[in-house]
């Protein structure tokens, strides 16, 4: 007897509610599931069905196999499915979900390369700074920047979240010194109106196991988009604490200045910031969002090129 397939013929007609309309739709004989169900019955020593003219009813042993039977099946078929997905051709459609600013400047500008390498991808990219929920939305992959909230996503680290004290040159010359992270207090400081509270924190000599300081920070500008603080950066208005992958072209091009590198910064303590790839939580992960992360994690570097551009690498 084939146990694996005795144990789905077991399976189906208790599902279906007959030995008839299990063997139609695995095209056996009637015959050939009764000596199925006879075999399983035989080999453990007890009755699994009540048979009778209108239906089956399971016994108590048969309700206890028909519960773990179901559980290897399920097994068995999502072990044959993670097994082809990994030959399997990348294709169809896939939806991503990204933050404006992060997807503008260092997500599709990589997808050229990576719809010429997938051809048969196709993409639909939603460019939005609201957390949605991807099993509602049917969004295949997220990227997702900061401290991840607890849920029931798969996450994967795409590259760390670094942040970096940045101000105009024009600011600077007619500003109060800054050497330490005290001097701030003295300064116009552009904060971003999402975070907890009037506070910027570091770790001196970036060291991972340091204290985190905190220093309260002030200024007369607010403002809940960081594109919108860059700028405001950018006009001489105060010193911003901004991600790298936003301002290091700008430290680079010596429109902004890089401050206090020696210590990380901080726009809030807790758990890890980091920029990462979500996606629902599946036994087997579709070759496309398997191939669109691989890509991204390798376009972006480890470390990332935009932190290798900065002097707070």
């Amino acid at each position: 007897m084939d146990y694996l397939e005795a144990m789905t013929a077991f399976v189906r007609a208790v599902e279906l509610g007959s030995f008839s309309k299990a063997a139609a739709e695995a095209g056996l004989k009637v015959s050939t599931v009764s000596r199925y169900v006879s075999g399983l019955e035989a080999d453990l020593g007890a009755a699994l069905l009540n048979r009778s003219t209108r239906r089956l009813n399971l016994t108590e042993a048969g309700r206890l196999f028909y519960d773990r039977a179901t559980g290897i099946l399920a097994e068995v078929d999502e072990a044959r499915d993670a097994t082809r997905s990994l030959n399997a051709r990348p294709q169809g459609l896939l939806r991503i979900n990204i933050p404006g600013a992060f997807g503008r400047r260092h997500v599709m500008p990589h997808m050229t390369d990576f719809l010429a390498a997938y051809p048969d991808i196709k993409l639909d990219a939603t460019l939005t700074d609201t957390t949605v929920d991807l099993i509602e939305t049917a969004t295949d992959v997220a990227i997702r920047i900061g401290a991840l909230v607890d849920s029931t996503l798969i996450a994967r680290k795409l590259a760390p979240q670094r942040r970096v004290l940045v101000a105009s040159h024009d600011y600077l010359d007619r500003a109060p010194p800054l050497h330490a992270p005290a001097d701030l207090g003295r300064h116009e400081c552009l904060a971003f109106a999402l975070q907890p509270g009037e506070a910027w924190y570091f770790r001196v000599n970036r060291d991972p196991s340091a204290a985190i300081g905190e220093i309260a920070v002030s200024g007369r500008l607010r403002a809940n988009d960081s594109e919108a603080l860059r700028e405001a950066a950018l006009a001489g208005l105060g010193i911003a604490l901004l991600p790298t992958w936003l301002v290091s072209a700008d430290v680079q091009s010596k429109q902004l200045a890089a401050l206090l590198t020696e210590h990380e910064w901080l726009i809030s303590p807790g758990a890890e910031r980091a920029i990462w790839g979500v996606y629902p939580p599946k036994r087997t992960v579709s070759p496309k969002v398997r191939a669109f992360l691989a890509f991204i994690e390798q376009r972006f570097g480890q470390p990332a090129y935009w932190d290798l551009a900065s002097p707070s690498a």
